[in-house]
């Protein structure tokens, strides 16, 4: 491309970010919240909010996102209106969460991981092993005591829990067949940046070694990593079977999404807002979950095509991996509570 047709391409994003930033402020002020409007017949007014995450588009998180922004604008007649920004426009994870918290951004969608620096007792979450199925794990989210209890945190911290959705289970991969215990000896895998991961991959046996996501294809490549641990998407959509030659059906943790929100923005809704905003994130909440299991039989597919083999992992690991982590269980038991790891547990 030459230097003219790339100083063009350079001006055009410029210029769409311009048009689309301006019309996202005829709705809001300069800091990112609500100007409203006069209410119509319904009580709705008209006003437009800013969402952000660090998740790029094609994935299950900004599917949720943009899918809840969608209901809503159908719901209340292009009234309340959410601007959508991804790949980390905003910020990243924590900054995003500081942002919210200060009721710049009025909402946020991420993994749940990043928020336990935040909200300590959300580390009930990082317990694995726990559901062997996601159809039993969802089920938790329709117990309206649990979510209560949940939402409460969150509201202690500074934040309107909205939702939570998920992208199917992390699964490990590797370099290595693991078939039972003492193979994940000598795995290197790659984690987040968070103790109770680590851990827990501790107690298997392996060698955890956090590393930023963006480091973790050449990471593998290079053998810095021999393993890491993701959804099936995220596998797929950064094509990490291309230098790894199993996938282990751990499903060892849910990858959990939250939409969460400035409490402030939520209580200046009227309780017509609030009951289209609520049926918004239902619908959007359903959509989200019917597309993670549809595109982890996608990525399945890609993943096999690729030579890359999915070991399926038996009753006796599973239970294995189970018992192991048990102190981790503990740990995160003295951080959070009993009562609440018993919540999360109550259906096992």
């Amino acid at each position: 491309m030459s230097k003219t047709a790339i100083s063009r391409s350079i001006s055009l994003v410029i210029v769409t970010v311009c048009i689309a930033l301006a019309l996202f402020l005829s709705f809001t002020t300069e800091t990112g919240k609500a100007r409203y409007g006069e209410s119509n017949e319904n009580g709705i007014r008209k006003f437009g909010w800013a969402m952000g995450m660090d998740s790029p588009k094609g994935t299950v998180t900004y599917f949720y996102g943009q899918k809840l922004a969608e209901e809503l604008d159908k719901l209340s007649n292009n009234r309340m209106h959410i601007e959508v920004y991804a790949d980390g426009t905003l910020g990243s994870d924590v900054a995003l969460l500081e942002s919210c918290h200060a009721g710049n951004v009025t909402m946020v969608v991420q993994n749940t991981a990043p928020q336990v620096n935040f909200i300590p007792a959300l580390g009930v979450f990082d317990m694995p092993m726990v559901y062997p199925t996601i159809g039993e794990y969802r089920k938790l989210f329709a117990d309206e005591e649990f979510m209560s209890v949940i939402s409460k945190y969150y509201e202690n911290a500074g934040y309107k829990l909205l939702g939570f959705a998920d992208q199917t289970f992390r699964v490990m991969s590797s370099n290595k067949i693991v078939e039972k215990m003492s193979d994940f000896n000598g795995i290197k895998i790659r984690t987040m940046e968070n103790p109770n991961h680590i851990a827990a991959w501790k107690s298997f046996g392996a060698s955890p070694t956090p590393m930023a996501f963006g480091e973790l294809y050449t990471g593998l490549q290079q053998g810095t990593v021999t393993g890491q641990e993701n959804p099936y998407a995220v596998i797929a959509s950064n094509k990490l079977y291309e230098v790894q030659d199993y996938i282990i059906q751990t499903n060892h943790l849910p990858h959990m999404l939250s939409i969460i929100m400035s409490p402030d923005a939520y209580n200046d809704l009227n309780d017509a807002e609030k009951a289209l905003l609520n049926q918004a994130v239902k619908n959007a909440t359903a959509a989200a979950l019917a597309e993670a299991d549809t595109l982890e039989t996608e990525k399945i597919k890609e993943i096999t095509a690729s030579g890359t083999k999915i070991i399926p992992l038996s009753d006796e690991l599973y239970q294995d991996m189970r018992k192991a982590v048990e102190p981790v269980y503990d740990s995160i038991a003295k951080k959070v509570g009993q009562d609440l790891v018993n919540a999360y547990m109550k259906n096992k």
